[in-house]
């Protein structure tokens, strides 16, 4: 049974916060608030977490698209190469912020994701998810969690959520109504900007 933690974007407590980082730690998968989606994330080196979530999504964890969220761009070297300077300068432009921006893997990609030619970098504008990828002291992979629903493709109530994944992740926390438009996807890894996905995101940072 997971637990339910809300925690207030403004001000997210930090023992919780500290909390939530042992959990991701030992292998715990979370339900966390985005500037966009909820999302299902776990600790980028937990290799058990990882499959978890394969599983749950019915997928190969060598062919997931997954995002790595971070909280800032400081570490972007470790996990995508070749960073021109136009491309550094979209980034800084839209981040943090909805956007998803597939970029040439490094070679110093955790083991799970060594054979990937890409990575799909995220930082959202949202201090919660901020500080629980600072708290963890690396990148939380994530993917967002979809509806069963025919017309509302994300679930936006925590308290729904939490009814729904209690019995498959460790925590949900409560960051209040998420929202129902995914980030805008765009794939910087050839040179020239390509929009794979038009979400929340402003195309005008192009």
């Amino acid at each position: 049974m997971a637990e339910l933690i809300k925690l207030f974007e403004e001000n997210p407590n930090p023992r919780q916060i500290a909390h939530i980082g042992d959990i991701l730690r030992k292998g715990g998968l979370i339900i966390y608030p985005t500037d966009t989606v909820y999302g299902l994330g776990c600790d980028i080196s937990n290799s058990k977490a990882l499959e978890k979530i394969a599983r749950i999504k019915g997928v190969k964890l060598a062919k997931a698209n997954w995002s790595f969220v971070c909280a800032d761009l400081s570490n972007l070297s470790d996990y995508a190469r070749q960073i021109d300077s136009p491309t550094f300068k979209i980034l800084k432009r839209a981040l943090p912020g909805p956007y998803t921006f597939v970029l040439p893997g490094s070679n110093n990609l955790p083991k799970d994701f060594k054979k990937r030619k890409t990575v799909g970098i995220r930082v959202p504008d949202n201090k919660i998810a901020q500080e629980l990828v600072l708290e963890l002291g690396n990148p939380i992979v994530s993917t967002s969690i979809h509806d069963e629903d025919d017309i509302l493709e994300y679930t936006t109530d925590p308290e729904l959520i939490y009814e729904k994944w209690n019995n498959l992740v460790d925590v949900v926390i409560d960051g209040g109504y998420g929202g129902n438009v995914a980030s805008t996807v765009i794939d910087l890894s050839k040179g020239e900007p390509e929009v794979l996905r038009e979400g929340k995101g402003d195309l005008d940072i192009l």
